[in-house]
């Protein structure tokens, strides 16, 4: 993609009267390309869609800040797996987003780094112009350290900030956005939910000194560990807008799908560990976990790279959680009730029956709960993910009858990425005993989970049914 060669628009107006009359376009597009199906033009329909995924991609890129990371969300959705083809295109087109949005101009790069970190920036003996990455919030460079190590910079767009807070002002248009594009799928979400958990997700993302707080807690959580690879910060050439830290090297996720089928296993029970270990042995979690977060390596570690959007549960919720899960495993349907209830899920006078909960969850989490294991993760995992949290239009939903506490309100939008890259990787895993041995009620039956509790026992953290000593 061309280089962005100056700040970001900002205003309402300014930002959104593309989207706003491209879609405007395309509707009226989608329209005359039906007619010509009818009049016999077969593929007057895809091509259609191709050519309005591609437009899409393109101004949801040079808009950055929440629009274009609503983009990323919607390229992890792949719907072949309920028959409806419509939306292929756009979760192909939009895949670019991961990684490959329109980078700053070099200029641009340096007159933010001389004006974020000043005198520091004579710290880097090399700096590479070209990012390796250019993303919703900012773009990534490599860099040489005068002691040698390699570092990874990433510098945050000129009025990101302020871009941000307009999107986030104009949710009725994200939710227009939503609807055009999921209405290619068949899918028939909440749509302003969705766009308000796009906006929700992003608005933690600007402060990059909160980002490397959270880069060095997971990273002393982690230290030493087998096969996660967190960075370290360094701390003397970070800012507000500016983080620098150790670079991590490895496969990216196109690479990564084209590996043996053992690896992407690997890969993929060590995201599994990573994602639900950070909230057993400690308070943390990882609320971004899409493809282009990850670094894969031949030996079967990854690397972690994104720290922008972490969550710190407190003791009760955390641990309400892990027992929740539980529950559903062992097949206690009225226990895990009665802890949705003190969770904050359910009214205890609530009309959702224990079956009907316990039904509902075994469709979404299908290879850890009922799934012959080890289970492998396909389309059809999406297809029972996406009715499950996406198919909100039916009255008796169970999503419908009942409420989000502030604290979990992330879980659906964890669960849906982890369960897509599993799938994007094929995985075969035994998904259900990961989680039990995790959980300290069995012992770990593969090679990795035998490192991992190697590992805990040295390091002497809690197990996940342990009360932390955490607020």
């Amino acid at each position: 993609m061309p280089h962005q060669d100056s700040p970001l628009p900002q205003g309402r107006v300014r930002r959104t009267m593309p989207l706003v009359g491209f879609t405007a376009r395309a509707a009226g597009g989608r329209l005359v390309a039906g007619l010509r199906r009818r009049a016999g033009d077969d593929g007057a329909v895809e091509r259609f869609h191709e050519r309005t995924a591609e437009r899409y991609t393109e101004l949801l890129g040079h808009s950055k800040g929440v629009l274009m990371k609503l983009g990323q969300i919607m390229s992890m959705i792949d719907t072949r797996a309920l028959g409806t083809g419509g939306f292929w295109p756009y979760q192909k087109a939009m895949s670019r987003l991961q990684a490959d949005a329109p980078p700053m101009h070099p200029d641009l790069v340096r007159e933010v780094l001389d004006a974020e970190l000043g005198s520091a920036v004579n710290q880097f003996a090399e700096f590479t112009d070209e990012p390796m990455a250019a993303a919703s919030i900012g773009q990534v460079h490599r860099a040489v350290l005068h002691d040698g190590r390699q570092v990874a910079v990433k510098i945050q767009y000129p009025g990101v900030g302020q871009a941000i807070r307009d999107d986030l002002a104009n949710t009725e248009l994200l939710a227009t956005f939503v609807r055009f594009f999921m209405s290619a799928s068949g899918v028939k979400p909440d749509v302003r939910s969705v766009a308000r958990e796009a906006a929700r997700r992003i608005s933690e993302e600007i402060d990059y000194r909160h980002e490397a707080t959270s880069i060095t807690a997971f990273g002393e959580l982690y230290r030493g560990h087998p096969f996660i690879r967190i960075p370290d910060v360094i701390s003397g050439a970070s800012t507000d807008r500016v983080l620098t830290m150790t670079y991590l090297d490895g496969m990216d996720w196109a690479q990564a799908q084209q590996a043996d089928q053992d690896l992407k296993n690997s890969w993929a029970e060590a995201i599994l560990r990573f994602s639900q270990g950070s909230f057993r042995h400690a308070n943390l979690l990882h609320a971004d976990p899409h493809p282009g977060n990850y670094r894969f390596n031949s030996d079967g570690t990854v690397g972690f790279l994104d720290y922008g959007c972490v969550k710190v549960l407190p003791e009760r919720q955390r641990w309400l959680w892990v027992a929740m899960v539980r529950a559903l495993i062992e097949r206690r349907e009225h226990d895990y009730r009665d802890l949705m209830v003190q969770a904050g899920f359910l009214a205890t006078d609530s009309d959702l029956t224990a079956d009907e909960l316990h039904l509902w969850q075994s469709e979404m989490l299908y290879e850890v709960i009922a799934a012959p294991q080890p289970a492998t993760y396909t389309p059809e995992t999406m297809a029972r993910t996406m009715h499950g949290l996406l198919n909100l239009r039916n009255g008796d939903h169970p999503l419908n009858r009942m409420s989000a506490p502030d604290d979990y309100v992330f879980s659906p939008r964890l669960q849906f990425a982890i369960f897509s890259v599993c799938v994007g990787l094929c995985a075969t895993l035994p998904a259900r005993s990961i989680i039990d041995d995790m959980d300290g009620v069995v012992k770990p039956n593969t090679e990795m989970g035998k490192l991992h509790h190697a590992w805990v026992r040295q390091r002497r953290l809690p197990s996940a049914l342990d009360h932390h000593d955490h607020p």
